[in-house]
């Protein structure tokens, strides 16, 4: 099968360049002394983690209880849930997980930790535990001392075992180090476990070597595997080449002679860029073109700086602004090798918010 042969809106992967990022990262990683986890809520799909793990990551981060569940299914062991696990479907299935792999969670409060070692005592499993720092005001303990306490805390409870600490982002950005660095330092010098300190980020992997000596033990990437335009904005080192994840669409439209309508709109692709300075998505065979409008399953492009204008029925290939809320839209992502059809991967977690 041919890329040509390919309904449209089809959300393909260029198996090259996705290989290529596999390899370069893991070797990134490596050569910064830490192990590499990748996160998988970009891809979801079990057999991309298969390849990861392979190329030497040390195991995988998931985002929810339910996405953590499809990839133990699929064989893998070792896993790592950045995300407070609050309330007792969760709890209960969290602890069947347990079960299953050796499975370790972020807390950042009394109520999240009370919660898991509850459900794990009283289901005769152990759930490792490393406690968020807040790095953005997003979720995490916003002190050391905090951490400390909390760390007590979870080494206290019973069905739980601290394992360390868990931070996004990380990078360059010192204040970010320092939290970490005097965390660490607390923890050592409280007898409290660090043998587990991830960091994270795919922009911020660049700079991983600066986390080894204050004492991470690994780095967590997890757009990487794909790439995607909003990565090409933040990174010097990234590129449009280096980005796996397109989408193809068929031209439907041209109410204008500027404008041209594709059919892949807002369940198609993240609204998430548009309208901003720069642009979204990036349009690999019209480069001046825009997006700048999504409905449901029309996306509005201007070609008013285009030399040549998208003709109706003409097939044109999209790169997504993020990549990861694109896949997660769609059933299956197709592997791609020049123009052949290798694989049809379905996104086995896609949808598991739970």
């Amino acid at each position: 099968m041919r890329i040509s042969d390919l309904d449209t809106p089809a959300l393909i992967c260029d198996l090259d360049i996705l290989e290529r990022n596999i390899a370069t990262y893991q070797q990134l990683i490596s050569d910064a002394g830490l192990a590499l986890r990748p996160h998988i809520k970009t891809h979801k799909v079990p057999a991309i983690a298969h390849m990861q793990l392979a190329a030497g990551a040390s195991g995988i981060c998931c985002q929810k209880v339910t996405e953590a569940e499809v990839f133990v299914a699929a064989g893998i062991k070792d896993v790592l849930i950045s995300y407070n696990i609050i309330g007792q479907p969760k709890l209960e299935r969290l602890s069947r997980l347990a079960r299953q792999a050796d499975v370790t969670v972020a807390v950042d409060s009394a109520y999240a930790a009370r919660g898991i070692s509850a459900q794990a005592a009283a289901d005769s499993v152990e759930v490792g535990v490393v406690i968020e720092l807040a790095m953005g005001n997003r979720s995490g303990v916003a002190t050391p001392q905090d951490a400390v306490e909390l760390g007590r805390l979870v080494t206290a409870l019973p069905g739980v075992r601290l394992r360390g600490l868990m931070g996004y982002p990380t990078g360059p950005d010192p204040e970010c180090l320092d939290f970490f660095e005097a965390t660490i330092t607390a923890y050592r010098a409280e007898g409290l476990c660090v043998e587990m300190v991830s960091g994270g980020g795919t922009a911020t992997a660049w700079q991983a070597a600066a986390q080894k000596p204050i004492g991470f033990t690994e780095h967590r990437v997890g757009t990487y595997i794909y790439h995607d335009c909003m990565q090409v904005q933040r990174s010097p080192h990234i590129t449009l080449d280096d980005c796996a994840l397109r989408v193809i669409c068929t031209v439907v439209s041209r109410p204008t002679p500027d404008i041209a309508t594709i059919d892949g709109g807002s369940k198609t692709f993240t609204n998430e860029g548009l309208g901003g300075e720069a642009k979204a998505h990036h349009i690999i065979e019209y480069p001046e073109a825009r997006t700048i409008k999504q409905n449901e399953e029309h996306g509005v492009i201007d070609a008013s700086a285009c030399p040549r204008k998208p003709e109706i029925g003409e097939r044109i290939t999209v790169i997504p602004y993020h990549a990861c809320v694109t896949a997660n839209l769609h059933d299956t992502v197709v592997g791609v090798r020049g123009d052949t059809v290798e694989v049809i991967w379905p996104i086995l977690a896609r949808g598991r918010v739970h």
